[in-house]
């Protein structure tokens, strides 16, 4: 069974990388680089660069600058990138500043933009006069910028999810930016902040969106504004996803690319090739990087069981204290699930004030996540001593608190080594096939130099409180004790299902044509959707571990590296580190 699951968690890791490589080249008709360069401020920046079969020095073709949003990586814009590149178009999908493998910090040297630009424009298989600039949400800011900064150096723009005068963003007008495409979803949670209406359906009766589109009347969605002639093109679509539904929504790629196709006259010089709009393949790399991220969930038990194997009787559990029957108690279990969900957004709005990025703890959602995770450490302390005092429920000690010196090598060297096992995976993946593991906006990525520098300084904090929540979960939550796998489950939908209900209370009323039950957390409404899957994730391991070894620490050290990871990685970095 053993050597089953890890072939089984390989193959799938294996299978599904090398499948999203096959469709991020297109079936190997379009050749993705991994590229750095500097912007102006002396920031390294970097990009996955789409170079085509079809262009050369000698027959340069049309260039497209795609941008990610917020906490995002270039990686997120695979779906635009793809569909671009199969159909011609040389691709630059840029890491912002202070995202993926790009310099901090994030939101300096206009979010990477004008480097951006620059770098497409000094390719020499590159028609400078046909060069089309993309950005989602933030990303819309930065192309944006780089518009600014290099006024001629591009024909048309794409805004999906984002606006203009934003952040920094020029104010835009009836002619600028130059033959400009707004994908704004149908139930788009920025509506406020992009655009000044409460909902997304809105937007099209404020005096902003109608001063862009060069009219009085209520912008129509679908309906041709202006002369593309004279790049005061101006045309509105709403396809009927969220923010960042966005990237998976065919409809939005559809637009963007008859939009380019219209402007940049891509259909006219490559007829011989032409591809509809409709005909796209991007989601089977979605699909393939979900099949590479699900086996390397898979290979972690058998990685653990190996481990444990190895050290024999050195982790054996101990005997500890059974409550009777299913040893379950109602008002513990509605507070591990509802404690969690009910400070997660409080805890981590404070963070802007108490915890602003630094230069020891540099990222600010991170800092978030960080004050949320020690704030919930210290109630779950106190709910294990009250619900000891009160109902004599298993102690410190009993909740796997108790640690042998001589455990703690074993303890490290299985949970490094797992680390260690996946982090080579991910890191091979990428060196060799450019890809990452990913699904939407949840994703593991090998991290940049300096990002490994930050994942060091948050290690111990997280594990910490990885350590407190398991002697909440696994004191006073003693599931089927005969029944491991029936157990792991029930554990982690206790960690996990507080974060659906929390997705649902918020987004059914958006979904029914108002705005999120608490209209003011866009960003952390999308946060928590990474945190489903985490929490599952993190609760069948902290189980798995304790089965085996009647302790909470390698489950905490192992939960630790890997969440601290999934978060340095994917975020983004607001503050130079102390050690740059």
């Amino acid at each position: 069974m053993l050597n089953r699951r890890l072939m089984y968690g390989v193959t799938l890791v294996v299978l599904g990388c090398l499948v999203a490589a096959w469709v991020q080249t297109a079936g190997n008709s379009v050749e993705v680089r991994d590229v750095r360069f500097e912007a102006a401020s002396g920031q390294r920046l970097s990009g996955l660069l789409y170079v085509p079969n079809t262009v050369s020095a000698q027959k340069p073709g049309p260039a497209i600058l795609a941008i990610h949003g917020y906490i995002n990586s270039r990686e997120t814009q695979s779906p635009f990138a793809i569909e671009f590149a199969r159909r011609g178009y040389v691709v630059l999908a840029l890491d912002q500043t202070g995202h993926g493998f790009s310099d901090p910090p994030a939101f300096s040297a206009g979010f990477g933009g004008p480097a951006g630009l620059e770098y497409l424009q000094a390719l020499d298989y590159v028609d400078v006069a046909r060069i089309g600039l993309e950005g989602h949400s933030m990303g819309g800011w930065a192309v944006q910028m780089a518009a600014a900064a290099r006024p001629d150096g591009y024909k048309a723009m794409v805004l999906a999810g984002s606006s203009t005068g934003t952040f920094g963003a020029p104010a835009g007008s009836a002619t600028s930016p130059r033959n400009l495409l707004l994908i704004f979803s149908r139930f788009d949670e920025f509506s406020a902040l992009m655009w000044g209406s409460e909902t997304a359906a809105g937007i099209k009766q404020t005096e902003k969106l109608k001063t862009l589109f060069g009219t009085h009347e209520p912008v129509v969605v679908g309906r041709d504004y202006g002369d593309k002639i004279t790049g005061t093109a101006r045309k509105l679509t709403m396809p009927a996803v969220t923010h960042p539904g966005d990237h998976l929504s065919t409809e939005a790629v559809g637009d963007a690319i008859e939009w380019f196709d219209s402007i940049l006259d891509q259909n006219s010089v490559n007829t011989e090739q032409y591809i509809a709009s409709k005909a796209q393949i991007w989601y089977w790399k979605e699909l393939a990087t979900l099949t590479a991220l699900i086996g390397l969930v898979i290979l972690v038990f058998p990685l653990l069981a190996l481990g444990l194997k190895y050290f024999g009787q050195d982790l054996a559990p101990p005997v500890v204290a059974r409550s009777t029957g299913a040893g379950v108690s109602k008002l513990t279990l509605g507070m591990m699930i509802l404690i969690p969900v009910l400070t997660f957004f409080p805890l981590q709005n404070l963070a802007d004030v108490v915890l602003p990025a630094n230069k020891f703890l540099p990222q600010q959602i991170t800092n978030g996540v960080l004050l949320w995770a020690w704030g919930n450490g210290l109630l779950t302390l106190l709910m294990l001593w009250v619900a000891h005092r009160l109902k004599g429920t298993p102690g410190l000690v009993d909740s796997g608190l108790m640690l042998k010196w001589k455990q703690v090598p074993a303890i490290l060297t299985i949970a490094v080594t797992v680390f260690a096992s996946l982090y080579l995976l991910v890191y091979l993946a990428d060196a060799w096939l450019m890809v990452d593991m990913r699904f939407w906006v949840i994703a593991l990525k090998a991290m940049s130099p300096i990002q490994a520098g930050t994942f060091l300084i948050y290690l111990v904090p997280f594990t910490l409180f990885f350590v407190v929540q398991s002697a909440g979960l696994h004191g006073q939550l003693r599931w089927y004790p005969d029944q491991p796998t029936k157990a792991m489950w029930c554990n982690a939908l206790v960690l996990g299902v507080g974060y659906v209900g929390l997705l649902l209370a918020q987004y059914i009323p958006l979904l029914l044509g108002g705005t999120l039950m608490i209209a003011s957390q866009p960003l952390l409404s999308i946060v928590a959707f990474q945190f489903v899957p985490i929490m599952l994730v993190v609760g069948l391991i902290s189980t798995f571990c304790w089965q085996r070894t009647g302790s909470v620490y390698l489950g905490a050290c192992l939960n630790g590296l890997l969440v601290t990871w999934y978060l340095v990685a994917g975020t983004a970095t607001q503050a130079i580190p102390f050690w740059l």
